[in-house]
């Protein structure tokens, strides 16, 4: 399913930890990277009044392939991996070109820049909500090595939605080519706590939710021939999807990203990216 893999590069230390990921994941899949970098054209205005623009736009190109070229080459050769320059909105491009190029998945950092660790970075954001295929990310990676990629056990978020079908299918399709063993995640709100009585019927209000959820879960597993490990979290729906994966020891989460999804929806995408304890691939 993934024979071409896009890893986005800016030459930031993020990029840079994120090598170990991409070299696991090439790996795993059995998939060729290539690099890509996106130049945004930045000049001070003496510079522009000084030089014609087309050849401070040409001086910029020269000077980023040379680096691209060079850049991670004894994980990355340039004869192997093949590289990719563009100039533009880095984010807008990264969508073009795995979309034109037909890639199967964008493998990339949650944001490159000195950001505080609770923020996602635009550019992540903006090509988890543009890009067609795939796209893998991990934690933020300025400092330290991100948690390489493993295939033992997969988890995949789900909600009860006629699109969870399109990604339970890809999840399972995907862990059974890697030989990863796949559960399956659905959370649902906590009620609120009241006074005994109420606490007690919403108690039995939260169980009947519960397995009506699990029933849902395995229909739409019936509906794609997938069999799958089953369960049914409780809380914040961020909190409880990423806590049931950390007491699962989930080598990598699978979500759904829908290009129709709502605000709402986006939002908890981005935020379970932000705070996976593990790689997250969105579907």
């Amino acid at each position: 399913m993934i024979q071409n893999i896009l890893f986005p590069v800016d030459f930031s230390p993020s990029c840079v930890a994120m090598t170990p990921l991409v070299k696991k994941a090439a790996a795993v899949f059995g998939a060729k990277v290539s690099l890509l970098h996106v130049v945004e054209i930045v000049s001070s205005g003496f510079e522009l009044m000084a030089r014609p623009v087309t050849e401070v736009v040409e001086e910029h190109e020269y000077l980023a392939r040379e680096r691209l070229n060079s850049f991670l080459a004894p994980d990355f050769p340039v004869d192997e991996c093949p590289r990719v320059l563009r100039l533009g909105d880095p984010a807008m491009r990264i969508a073009q070109v795995a979309r034109e190029a037909r890639f199967d998945i964008i493998v990339m950092p949650t944001h490159a820049g000195t950001f505080r660790r609770m923020l996602l970075g635009s550019t992540t954001a903006k090509v988890l909500n543009d890009a067609d295929c795939p796209v893998l990310t991990t934690e933020h990676a300025e400092t330290i090595t991100p948690r390489p990629l493993e295939h033992r056990e997969w988890v995949c978020a789900t909600g009860l939605q006629q699109d969870s079908e399109r990604v339970l299918r890809y999840a399972g399709v995907l862990a059974e080519s890697v030989h990863a063993n796949l559960q399956v995640i659905h959370a649902i709100p906590a009620a609120e706590q009241g006074i005994d009585f109420q606490f007690d019927l919403e108690e039995r209000a939260q169980s009947a939710e519960r397995q009506a959820a699990h029933s849902r879960v395995e229909e739409l597993l019936r509906n794609v021939g997938l069999a799958a490990p089953v369960h049914i979290a409780v809380g914040p729906v961020k909190d409880a999807l990423i806590e049931t994966a950390r007491r699962l020891q989930a080598d990598a989460v699978l979500i759904g990203r829908s290009a129709q999804a709502g605000v709402r929806l986006r939002d908890l995408t981005y935020a379970i990216v932000r705070d996976a304890p593990c790689p997250v691939l969105s579907v």
